[in-house]
């Protein structure tokens, strides 16, 4: 099972999220792994653009189609990005990026497999258990500011 606030990381790696909107509240889904909930997101792949990344991301786990918007925010703080996935990545400092996005269309996950259940939620309202390291996320995406906030 995943556990986040790792220590001592022993790699590194880029990935992407995004707060998908649509009619006043922004996607969420469960993952699998470990049954709690948060942004849809994922590893950037060699030779893969970011943005390519988090549309791909957010097809692949929600079945969204998505139009990216700006950057919501930066995340590689230690104390917080290091998540031990306890599989072949072992423990990673994760370096994200998070991004806004409107929901376009909805089609079938290519993944489903990553995803329990997904839904639509306002930021009163956060199912639990929720993924830690993605309430500042939503807590900067939700402040709306101009740029993009480095943490």
């Amino acid at each position: 099972m995943t556990q986040y606030f790792a220590k001592d990381p022993e790699s590194i790696g880029l990935s992407v999220s995004a707060m998908v909107w649509r009619s006043g509240k922004f996607l969420l889904m469960r993952r699998s792994d470990n049954g709690h909930w948060g942004l849809p997101g994922g590893f950037v792949e060699p030779g893969e653009s970011i943005s390519d990344a988090a549309r791909r991301e957010v097809f692949e786990e929600t079945g969204w189609s998505i139009k990216l918007g700006g950057l919501i925010g930066v995340y590689s703080d230690p104390a917080t990005q290091v998540v031990d996935y306890r599989s072949s990545r072992g423990r990673v400092q994760v370096v994200n990026l998070c991004f806004r996005a409107e929901a376009v269309e909805q089609g079938e996950p290519t993944t489903p497999g990553e995803t329990l259940e997904m839904g639509f939620f306002t930021a009163d309202s956060l199912p639990s258990p929720f993924v830690p390291i993605h309430s500042v996320r939503i807590e900067d995406g939700m402040a709306g500011r101009a740029e993009a906030v480095v943490r």
